[in-house]
């Protein structure tokens, strides 16, 4: 009987071991993922760890960069004090050329910055190029914005002529000074610029009611402040364009980026290669950039943007940083855009 026990007993033993090892596999894979796991996770906390680390070391350079080259400018606008007029021509050239680098340096570090430090750079930007501005009317003053007309060459005595009514559509008021250009105080006019006067330099806007403007070309910057009821067409702008205060208007804008403060009830037809900034602002629609002439895509090449980038309904509202969409600006319906430039004519 003992011996058909211990028999019973080892048979027992043989069918469990199966089992035993089948468990003990399990649990040796279990480990092994939770192990896996585990590695997997100190290698993302290693991962993010850097990206932060990354992401602030860049933001402490570009914050050390960025304060290096406006000293400079500003170095060099104080250095304008007392100096003869071809040296401030050659300074004011050099000013605008850092002026250039300072934004394209800002629109390059977009994504590493948060909203405060790019709202605080750009704000710096944008006081800074009126520092310019003032300083250079202040230094070049005979030069300082006089309005021209154009005249045929070889022509004789100009005679009087009678005040042209405010729908005429020839009338081409230019400013002319060292790499600035632009119009400024006047009503109802259409103002074209041609590619030669505007090319390259920084062009201000300011002090337009029910006017027309066309900038057939591809300048630096683009200043538009003060403007009501008035439509501005502008060629591909290297750098950034500015509105402020501005109400009632349409916009047609190519750039690197665009900053419109203090702006109600405006149209911006736009290109954008970086992204667009409002900041008190409403009523603003965006729509895609569709205006053409002869010889934009030459301008866009000058101005060196990206045709197949446009990010035109990607919008930053200073104001409004909570996660659903700000009730400052909207998309333009399709039905209510423009289609036909040609046909548009002084408001």
């Amino acid at each position: 009987m003992a011996l058909v026990g211990e028999k019973e007993e080892r048979e027992q033993l043989t069918e469990e071991i199966p089992e035993l090892d089948r468990r003990k596999e399990k649990m040796v894979e279990i480990l092994q993922r939770r192990d896996q796991e585990r590695q997997q996770g100190v290698e993302r906390r290693k991962l993010a760890k850097d990206v932060i680390t990354v992401k602030e070391e860049k933001a402490n350079f570009f914050t050390s960069a960025f304060s290096e080259e406006k000293s400079a400018i500003e170095a060099l606008l104080a250095s304008c004090e007392g100096a003869d007029r071809t040296a401030l021509t050659a300074s004011f050239e050099e000013i605008s050329q850092k002026m250039q680098r300072l934004q394209k340096f800002i629109n390059d570090s977009m994504m590493f910055l948060s909203a405060y430090e790019l709202r605080q750079a750009q704000a710096a930007v944008q006081k800074l190029q009126g520092a310019v501005v003032e300083k250079r009317d202040e230094c070049l003053p005979k030069k300082k914005f006089a309005f021209k007309s154009r005249r045929k060459e070889n022509a004789g005595p100009k005679e009087p002529k009678p005040s042209p009514p405010s729908d005429t559509k020839a009338v081409q008021p230019r400013v002319i000074e060292q790499n600035l250009c632009g119009f400024s105080d006047a009503d109802s006019q259409v103002l074209v610029s041609s590619a030669d006067e505007i090319n390259g330099k920084d062009v201000l806007l300011t002090r337009l009611s029910n006017c027309f403007v066309k900038l057939l070309g591809s300048p630096n910057t683009l200043h538009v402040k003060n403007i009501t009821n008035s439509k501005v067409l502008c060629g591909p702008v290297s750098t950034s364009v500015f509105v402020d205060q501005s109400a009632g208007c349409t916009f047609a804008f190519a750039c690197q980026q665009l900053r419109t403060h203090n702006t109600k009830d405006a149209n911006v037809y736009l290109h954008v290669t970086s992204r667009a900034i409002v900041e008190d602002c409403n009523g603003v629609s965006f729509a895609p950039f569709n205006w053409t002439y002869e010889g934009i895509e030459r301008d866009f090449e000058q101005a060196g943007l990206d045709r197949a980038k446009n990010n035109w309904n990607i919008i930053d509202d200073f104001n409004w940083l909570a996660p659903d969409h700000s009730p400052n600006w909207s998309i333009l319906p399709e039905e209510s855009r423009i289609t036909d430039w040609d046909e548009l004519s002084a408001p």
